[in-house]
């Protein structure tokens, strides 16, 4: 990716002599993917030399379809010409992955952006994360890549376009709230095939409010997070095509130090777009917490960053934060010293700039799941999700039915810690056999290269054969509803399957926030969390829940036992209430909204004023 960025920048100024060695390059390479990158790069030079080379290879049936889509994606991005045209459409006709290819293509030639109608009045803002395959139906959740930034996407756009009430206001009623300041239309970006990246632009087209999905064509296969930088051209076309689909966009709101903010970011400023990007000590806290642990360490930390890119995206944070029109926190108990000491950050240079705004979660599933579980009604069937769990705790032997619930969800990866809890969990004899452990999360049948490792890591900990018979369930991903209801059933029990009072685990390296923890404290289960970030703002540590070192194993099993001791204890049913509260005043999807709205606000006002004085001089 480095490399084709100084290509790229080369070719400013020497278009020819970039490409004339790329195409001297790609006489001696017949690799297919090798071919398609170096296509790839042609695309990126201007001049009539690359125009005739990818042409050339678009047209060509000895090519690989990798290379050639490479070069019809190329032709897209070109000048709408005739020949360009004619060899973009008449590929579009077909029925393979190139012809869906070509027809984004001719999108991208014939289309024209146009501007914000007059009827429109309120701000239209665009988020994403191209790592997950996001649905307003939430079903791919704890999947692969597809965790709590996924449902916090959903919901957030959801609540921002609605008009729910937040804490006693209406995001989109406000007495302080003019109609051009509430969120009209909000875009959600996120991974998809080429069919449903051109199916979902009729939608991002329209001039109605709302909430719309958009998806990123990747070619090839789903990769992970850390092995997607090569992607940057794709993302950037892929990005570009919605947000000139979607007409004027007054703020893009980027929040990963990965490809998808990356490429947003370039997109953004060719467009004159603003850019709200909240800042999280990521990779930071992680550096910080693997080196504490002793396993990063000066020795090794090429090797690893080899891999993981710790260099690359702590400078890209820093690059972000410095671009972006506002920069938002999340809440930590030392917020100054953190951005300070790991980011580098100076929070207090230009407050103007920063806005502190905690995230939040749906209340109404979990009041809806407690609902059914304190009120069943006469005659009712169970509902499909609880049936799910009451067929996942059949599993377990009749001797262990009788044993609380241990529960944590997210993605099966060594940041949130998964294989870390089952270890922990299943050393300790008094523990594993005092209670269940319930893992929500991952796509078993089809396990990523991470999931794979997490999945190794717990069979050697808990041999997978015989892990229900030993009391672990993995359930695989699970929608959010679902997952509600299970939290519930872990605090409520189910009769004769598992024992009531059981508690949520957190064994994150770090968790910036932590909304699974929130919706665990939502349904008044205690929780354990990690020491460090978020949780630590309002886990009220030995009430709540307990905070723990997550890197000492020793520690997070006495953490747990700790949490399940409160949730039988005569004070259970009070310190839940009390999270529970906690929760409901502080930390509702539609609070967060509201914070959010006067952000937006604030940029679109301060763009316009900038083009109208740019104009005015």
């Amino acid at each position: 990716m480095i490399a084709q960025r100084t290509l790229e920048q080369w070719s400013a100024s020497a278009a020819d002599s970039v490409a004339l060695a790329v195409e001297g390059a790609l006489l001696g390479v017949t690799e297919s993917g090798a071919r398609a990158r170096l296509v790839e790069t042609l695309g990126l030079v201007p001049g009539r030399i690359p125009e005739r080379l990818l042409r050339a290879v678009a047209v060509d049936g000895s090519e690989s379809a990798e290379a050639r889509a490479a070069a019809v994606a190329g032709l897209g991005d070109r000048v709408a010409n005739d020949t360009n045209v004619r060899i973009v459409t008449d590929l579009s006709f077909g029925t393979d992955e190139l012809a869906d290819v070509a027809r984004l293509a001719l999108f991208d030639l014939t289309s024209a952006s146009y501007p914000r109608p007059p009827w429109s009045q309120g701000t239209t803002v665009a988020q994403l994360f191209l790592h997950a395959d996001i649905d307003g139906e939430l079903s791919r959740v704890g999947s692969g890549d597809n965790g709590g930034i996924a449902t916090l996407l959903v919901r957030l756009g959801d609540a921002l376009v609605a008009g729910h009430r937040a804490g006693g206001v209406d995001v989109n009623s406000r007495s302080d709230l003019n109609a051009t300041d509430q969120v009209e239309r909000v875009l959600t970006l996120s991974r998809g095939s080429s069919e449903t990246a051109l199916s979902c632009l009729t939608e991002v087209s329209s001039t109605l409010s709302g909430h719309a999905f958009a998806a990123v064509p990747f070619l090839g296969g789903v990769v992970p997070a850390a092995d997607a930088w090569p992607r940057r051209i794709q993302a950037q076309r892929g990005i570009r095509r919605v947000l000139r689909a979607a007409g004027t966009v007054d703020a893009i709101h980027l929040r990963m130090a990965d490809i998808g903010s990356l490429a947003a970011a370039t997109v953004a400023r060719e467009l004159d777009i603003p850019i709200v990007f909240t800042v999280a000590p990521d990779p930071h806290a992680v550096i910080d917490s693997l080196e504490r642990s002793g396993s990063l360490t000066r020795a090794n930390f090429g090797t690893v960053d080899e891999a993981e890119h710790f260099w690359f995206r702590s400078r890209l944070v820093q690059r972000l934060a410095a671009d972006a029109a506002h920069t938002v926190f999340f809440p930590r108990p030392d917020l100054e010293r953190d951005m300070r000491e790991l980011v580098g950050i100076d929070i207090n240079a230009h407050p103007e700039r920063h806005t502190v705004v905690a995230e939040g979660i749906d209340l109404s599933v979990i009041e809806k799941s407690l609902a059914e579980a304190l009120e069943p009604r006469v005659g009712a069937s169970i509902v499909p999700a609880t049936a799910e769990l009451d067929d996942l705790l059949r599993m377990l032997p009749e001797r262990r039915r009788r044993l609380p619930l241990l529960i944590s969800v997210g993605r099966l990866h060594r940041v949130k810690g998964m294989a870390s809890l089952v270890e922990a969990w299943a050393a300790d004899p008094t523990l594993h056999e005092g209670s269940n452990l319930l893992i929500v999360g991952g796509d078993l049948e089809h396990p990523s290269p991470d999931e794979q490792e997490q999945l190794t890591r717990i069979d050697a900990a808990l041999p997978l054969a015989s892990a229900a018979e030993n009391g672990l369930l993995l359930a695989g991903h699970r929608a959010n509803d679902t997952v509600a209801r299970w939290l519930v059933a872990a605090r409520f029990g189910r009769v004769g399957l598992c024992a009531p009072h059981g508690a949520y685990v957190c064994a994150s390296v770090k968790e910036e926030f932590g909304l699974a923890l929130l919706e665990a404290m939502a349904t008044g289960l205690p929780v354990v969390a990690p020491d460090a970030g978020g949780p630590a703002t309002y886990v009220e540590n030995g009430v709540t829940g307990f905070l723990v070192d997550t890197a000492s194993a020793g520690e997070l099993a006495r953490g747990i036992t700790s949490a399940l001791d409160i949730a039988v204890g005569p004070f259970g049913r009070e310190y839940a209430d009390r999270g529970r509260t906690m929760v409901e005043e502080n930390f509702t999807i539609q609070a967060m909204a509201c914070s959010l709205t006067d952000v937006y606000r604030d940029v679109a006002r301060a763009e316009e004023t900038a083009t109208w004085e740019l104009k005015a001089s």
